[in-house]
């Protein structure tokens, strides 16, 4: 292990991904230092975090600041999030907000020369061209998600043009033993019971829609500069195999672990090093017996397909798209919807929009906003 302390920026510090982060940091006490915390609505939690990690500034959703500043942290350490994530004391920004809020400072930071640590889907399904543009120009992205870290981790000291495709792994999620004909008649509570992994209720949603492999894809495309027809999904229920890449030699690589979160998210806050403190126990082959693979069925999951779909058109179809998912999974959960209709309203979703070519940055936040608008204005209309 290097001798060299990490300046982290940690936004989204009370989520699922931020609390796992933290755990990485106690766990590898003097690597880091936390020179940041921002949240959004989780006020007592972040001022745990606060009194605990001693940050130098942090933030939370307008409104909420009265509540945060208090003892030790003043008025003038409350900095936004792009502030946070360009300041000269900072290495790796952790980017785990929800939604679009992680794409100013995911910029700022590229832009900075900052290493960006990335844990938020949106950033890149809506906006990956941007980013992408960005970090050519400087920073350094590095991925969290589980899928994503495993093709990175396969990908060291690999050669771009030795990569011939790249296959993500689905679990299948919650409802993956239900019968089709039973998906009209689940609730939010059966879909959020995950079999192997613990998330918050939007990916674990889409986990079970399989719309979050979808959105993979796009984000392994920006990623990894690789076209979405050389980009594979193979089902595999043990989330035990979380990547894998073929090479033009026909050679395969694939990482192996635990379902777990704080293995990629110490890979991307230590890298290049692999810090000698283990996030989790070793894997148990023998213990696990067997592992399973298989195809996806299409007529199961149709907002995959739409989701491959609009990341085939490109354009701002998976910015509108993933907006109108966001929309959609909400009105599940607050049980507006049924969990089939999701893949109806992102059909109609599709089908309705009018891409822009040659997007900008406010072009594909904007269809990102007509897509959670359009889903809001279908489900009102059938509640009338």
């Amino acid at each position: 292990m290097g001798s060299d302390v990490i300046g982290l920026a940690l936004l989204g510090s009370t989520g699922s991904i931020g609390r796992q982060a933290l755990e990485v940091v106690r766990a590898l006490p003097g690597r880091f230092r936390v020179v940041g915390l921002a949240a959004g609505r989780n006020i007592e939690l972040l001022r745990a975090q606060i009194e605990e990690f001693g940050p130098d500034v942090a933030w939370a959703a307008p409104g909420l600041e009265s509540q945060v500043l208090a003892g030790e942290l003043g008025s003038e350490r409350w900095q936004p999030m792009d502030e946070m994530a360009a300041r000269p004391d900072v290495d790796v920004v952790l980017v785990a907000t929800v939604g679009t809020a992680g794409l100013a400072p995911t910029l700022t930071a590229l832009e900075a020369g900052k290493a960006v640590a990335l844990a938020n889907k949106e950033v890149l399904v809506v906006a990956g061209s941007v980013v992408r543009a960005a970090l050519d120009r400087g920073g350094e992205l590095r991925p969290v998600d589980s899928e994503h870290s495993a093709i990175w981790q396969c990908l060291w000291g690999e050669p771009p043009e030795a990569i011939d495709r790249l296959t993500l792994t689905a679990s299948g999620g919650a409802l993956r033993n239900l019968d089709i004909e039973q998906l009209d008649r689940v609730t939010p509570e059966e879909a959020l019971r995950h079999p192997n992994w613990e998330m918050g209720p939007k990916v674990t949603i889409d986990s079970a829609t399989l719309f979050n492999k979808g959105l993979e894809v796009v984000e392994a495309r920006w990623l990894f500069d690789i076209p979405v027809d050389r980009i594979d999904i193979v089902l595999h229920r043990e989330s035990i195999v979380h990547s894998l890449v073929t090479f033009v030699d026909g050679s395969v690589k694939a990482q192996l672990g635990e379902p777990d979160m704080k293995l990629p998210i110490q890979c991307a806050l230590t890298y290049p090093e692999r810090a000698s403190q283990r996030a989790l126990a070793s894997l148990d082959l023998a213990a696990h017996g067997s592992l399973n693979f298989g195809e996806v069925d299409d007529s199961r999951f149709p907002a995959l397909g739409l989701a491959l779909e609009a990341a085939r058109r490109e354009g701002t179809y998976a910015a509108a798209l993933s907006g109108a998912d966001d929309a959609a999974v909400e009105h599940f959960l607050a049980k507006r919807c049924r969990f089939t209709d999701i893949g109806r309203l992102l059909g109609q979703t599709l089908d309705a929009h009018q891409s822009t070519a040659e997007p900008g940055l406010d072009d594909l936040v904007g269809a990102e906003q007509w897509g959670r608008r359009f889903v809001d204005d279908l489900v009102a209309a059938s509640m009338r």
